[in-house]
């Protein structure tokens, strides 16, 4: 491979906004794509790729390099000497690579592999964190398995099509997918392609959205004809499921805390042709209390560390701390006890997240289940969906009844 100099200073670019100006790759990555429109799709393919791999593997390339935060351009050049290193490209003679002692780095790397926190690239806390809820032998795979680039899933919308009909379509398209076992709704690409500027993406018959979080709408048990509650329904990939799987009779109530996001929820929706969704901002627990009772279902896809979902968001790492992690444990919990009085007796509730920590999981359900609030609940089953199990993001998922 041949490094082009206008590429690398992309890359360089968006490494310096995402470590020394705290903005979101993905977001960063979105700019930097549209920086030039002469680029190929392997050029911008290039630029993504390394810029999420630097970032992903941010603390094992700067103690190779031997440099510290907040890093200067040449600190960054240095780790993008040592990614290229690694992955055997021949580094062109550029000022900005003088001096690079290619073998000491693969040296420095062996050495550096024998520790986890640094050969998976993660912060001290974090390590510890993961160690003590999953044990030393789980978390050592699970969080291999976060750092690995996650596989391109698609959700057919079966309002508009069947799953066979769209792999017949993309296939003409040259994007070849596969079917999974258990997934029911699921095509995995077998190569990454800009599925978005397809007209199947266009005309609403598929989403993106990964298989571990396709498991949650069906875990909730919805028949067509119900009254459904999504509670933090986001920009609604949730949501968009529900109403495939409800074939868009009965109702669907999305509602967040975040009005643009049920703008965004309210395109999507038109787009894949589910008119079963009814948005609603909580602007007031007014809103809540009008439920009360009254929903056959409600989902609570609640706001987590997003531990589950790393190797979607690499940066996440870095910007997680603990004591976010002990807010949102509080935030979870006031949400169940709050969101489940919508169930009506004898109606089912779902509690998910896209975290493997337990403590955000399971131990939440127990706490809710033993509680005022809880006591009118039973616990019906609960999955808990690891990444180095699933091939997958890690989630967790836990229905509970409500007593009639």
């Amino acid at each position: 491979m041949r490094l082009h100099r206008n590429l690398c200073f992309a890359t360089i670019d968006g490494l310096t906004q995402i470590f020394n100006e705290g903005q979101y790759a993905d977001k960063v990555i979105q700019q930097l794509l549209k920086r030039d429109k002469r680029w190929g799709s392997r050029d911008r393919a290039f630029v993504a790729e390394t810029t999420y791999d630097i970032v992903r593997w941010k603390r094992l390339y700067a103690e190779i390099a031997d440099v510290k935060e907040p890093f200067n351009r040449d600190n960054l050049w240095r780790m993008f000497a040592v990614w290229a290193t690694l992955k055997g490209i021949k580094l062109p003679d550029w000022k900005y690579f003088d001096n690079t002692p290619s073998r000491k780095i693969k040296g420095r790397f062996d050495e550096l592999s024998k520790i986890r926190k640094i050969k998976e690239s993660l912060p001290d806390w974090l390590d510890e964190l993961g160690e003590k809820e999953l044990g030393n032998d789980i978390w050592t795979k699970e969080i291999s398995a976060l750092n690995e680039q996650a596989d391109v899933i698609l959700r057919v919308n079966t309002l508009k099509t069947t799953k066979e009909k769209l792999q017949g379509e993309l296939f003409d398209l040259g994007i070849e997918t596969e079917f999974l076992k258990d997934y029911p709704n699921a095509l995995k690409l077998k190569e990454r392609a800009n599925v978005f500027s397809t007209e199947a993406f266009k005309n609403g018959l598929f989403e993106v959205q990964d298989a571990s979080s396709q498991l949650v709408a069906d875990f909730l048990d919805i028949k067509p004809g119900m009254r459904v509650v999504d509670t933090c329904a986001g920009a609604g990939g949730k949501t968009l499921h529900l109403a495939s799987l409800m074939e868009n009779k009965g109702q669907i109530i999305a509602m967040d805390i975040y009005a643009n996001k049920l703008k965004e929820l309210k395109r999507r929706a038109k787009r894949n042709g589910a008119h079963n969704i009814e948005p609603r901002h909580i602007d007031s627990t007014k809103v809540i209390k009008k439920l009360y009772d009254k929903a056959d279902r409600v989902l609570i896809d609640a706001p987590c560390s997003g531990t589950g979902v790393l190797r979607r968001n690499p940066d996440a790492k870095w910007k997680l701390e603990a004591s976010f992690l002990e807010k949102i444990k509080q935030t979870q919990q006031d949400i169940l006890q709050q969101y489940s009085r919508m169930v009506k007796p004898g109606g089912k509730l779902v509690y998910a997240t896209c975290s493997v920590l337990p403590s955000e999981n399971q131990k939440q359900v127990d706490k809710f289940l033993t509680s005022e609030s809880g006591k009118d609940f039973t616990f019906v089953k609960d999955k808990k969906v690891l990444a180095h199990e699933s091939g997958f993001d890690g989630f967790y998922m836990a229905l509970l009844e409500k007593k009639k």
